[in-house]
């Protein structure tokens, strides 16, 4: 058989290939991650006598998923109930944001429950994960620590101790002689993540992973390590604030919507099962300005406030536009749209929006807030203050139909409000709804409607006669 040419060259992030070497992968935008590979070999493949047989699916046994709390009831949550036995699971988040503390505090809980734990740790010295532990109460019995930084030495621990649970803090740490580069290295976290899979499919052990992220907020490490793990999570959290949150990015055991809420405090991390409180201020009179929203949070609503102020510009041509906690792009959308469809003059006017308690709203369902929030600050017009808008405003000043509604409304009227403004034929009227106690709803086809039944419609000055 006549060799044909092949492409020598492969990207080992996503795995394009070329026939050339460069310096940027034409797929995945990489930089320095295509290298050079042998020449495949064109051999015939022999089949081999299967070990065991392929049955009917309806007679798979499913007694190796029973899940196994954590202890710890957001990040069970998360990962669908529990941990299911020879689960990887990858957990990344930006330094300092307190992905060891969680750990620390999972593996503690998880021996309290008679299950042997293994800690390893590549990046502290036994001695200062100790301290940590007595810091949040993290000991137990069950409980054992090693420090290593090679993959032969972790597995013969692994094998020493036979934990239930293995928490490995972090990947890009731990090297082993049998791959090239430095630890921290493509191909060495490659190794070592399938190294821990193999052992955790065979052991029928738990084990979860730190990893990294870039400075873009991306997994850091080859893309190849979040395929080869069963569920990825995103430690998210502002370090300027107490507010933590983990988002499932990939589950193969539950489902890759649900997130976790979590407070950093003096003795550690605590679960925040309520978390609706804390994007919230609480107000003795309606103050100008304020607006109340339901955020979905993969299938979890959260209340959040949007405040806006409006203030004169000394630069009227050129307005200042500023924005914390929501998207700049749909605020100056939001600003165009009440300009010319509400008759709201803010072109000279300089617009501050911001959410209360470093809250991220980056639900579109937002955006009804934001310009009640901006509408109220202008006029200087307040309102009931057990009011929320809930909508995504078009660039007609319609609002569009609000996935998820009943759901953000049980949520608002579990906590007290009283009124509800809501975009036009949302609601699914053959679905039966339970209470939603006093709270009250609107339905509303435009945002000069929504303005105008909160007393916030644009009047007109009088000309003298």
């Amino acid at each position: 058989m006549a060799k044909t040419k092949q492409d020598q060259w492969v990207c080992t992030e996503c795995g394009w290939t070329s026939v050339r070497w460069v310096g940027k992968c034409g797929e995945c935008q990489a930089w320095g991650s295509v290298a050079e590979r042998g020449a495949p070999k064109l051999t015939e493949v022999a089949s081999n006598i299967p070990a065991a047989k392929a049955i009917p699916i309806n007679q798979v046994p499913t007694n190796s998923t029973v899940r196994h709390l954590t202890g710890i009831g957001e990040l069970d949550r998360v990962l669908g109930g529990g941990l299911v036995p020879g689960v990887v699971v990858l957990l990344a988040g930006e330094p300092g944001v307190g992905k060891s503390t969680l750990l620390l505090e999972v593996a503690s809980k998880w021996s309290a429950g008679g299950h042997r734990t293994l800690y390893v740790t590549g990046e502290e010295s036994a001695a200062q994960v100790r301290l940590r532990a007595d810091r949040t109460g993290a000991l137990g019995d069950e409980l054992y620590l090693a420090a290593e930084t090679d993959l032969g030495t972790v597995l013969g621990h692994i094998e020493e101790v036979e934990p239930t649970l293995l928490v490995l803090d972090s990947v890009q740490t731990i090297g082993t002689a049998q791959a090239d580069g430095s630890p921290g290295g493509v191909t060495q976290v490659r190794e070592v993540t399938g190294a821990l899979v193999r052992v955790a499919k065979r052991r029928g052990m738990a084990v979860v992973i730190v990893g990294h992220v870039t400075k873009d907020g991306n997994i850091a490490g080859p893309r190849t390590m979040e395929h080869l793990v069963d569920v990825v999570l995103n430690f998210e959290g502002d370090r300027h604030s107490g507010f933590r949150m983990v988002r499932a990015a990939k589950n193969r055991f539950g489902p890759a919507d649900e997130v976790g809420c979590f407070e950093m405090g003096e003795k550690g991390i605590v679960e925040v099962p309520d978390p609706s409180g804390l994007f919230t201020t609480h107000h003795e009179e309606p103050v100008p300005g304020t607006c109340v929203t339901v955020t979905m949070e993969g299938r979890r609503p959260l209340l959040a406030e949007i405040q806006a102020l409006v203030a004169p510009s000394p630069n009227e041509k050129n307005p200042r536009r500023t924005t914390n906690g929501v998207e700049s792009s749909r605020v100056a959308m939001i600003l165009a749209v009440l300009e010319t469809k509400a008759r709201i003059g803010l072109s000279a006017k300089d617009v501050y929006v911001a959410t209360v308690g470093g809250a991220k709203v980056a639900d579109p369902c937002a955006d009804l807030a934001i310009a009640v929030a901006v509408a109220s600050g202008q006029l200087g017009v307040n309102f009931p203050k057990r009011v929320l808008a809930v909508g995504e405003v078009g660039l007609a000043g319609d609002l569009r139909r609000t996935p998820g509604l009943e759901r953000r409304l049980q949520e608002a009227g579990r906590l007290g409000f009283e009124l509800a403004i809501v975009p036009a034929r949302s609601r699914d009227t053959t679905q039966k709804v339970p209470s939603l106690g006093a709270l009250k709803v609107v339905e509303v086809a435009s945002v000069e409607e929504a303005l105008g039944v909160l007393g916030l419609k644009h009047r007109p000055r009088r000309t003298g006669g």
